[in-house]
């Protein structure tokens, strides 16, 4: 009896098996993400519009409003839109 080797002729493909250094579309993506997220922040953090806001909510009593999401200036939606209106011209 006679045992017969058979080897495979192709060898495995070098590039298949290579790790690849760039960087995947998903990483690009989280990278540009974060970039983004930055300049917002730092645009922010030197708006004067922005700055007036959050003192305005980080203010005690108008934090314990929020909080309590108190109803005293409870509007119906018809005179909002009213309101608004008339504010907008």
């Amino acid at each position: 009896m006679q045992i017969t080797t058979i080897a495979n002729s192709t060898p495995p493909a070098r590039d298949a098996l290579a790790v690849s250094s760039a960087p995947s579309a998903e990483s690009r993506r989280i990278s540009n993400d974060v970039s983004q997220a930055r300049q917002t922040a730092m645009s922010a953090l030197t708006n004067d519009r922005f700055r007036a806001m959050l003192e305005q909510i980080t203010d005690p009593g108008a934090s314990g409003a929020l909080a309590t999401m108190r109803g005293d200036n409870v509007v119906d939606f018809k005179s909002a839109q009213s309101s608004y209106a008339d504010n907008s011209e």
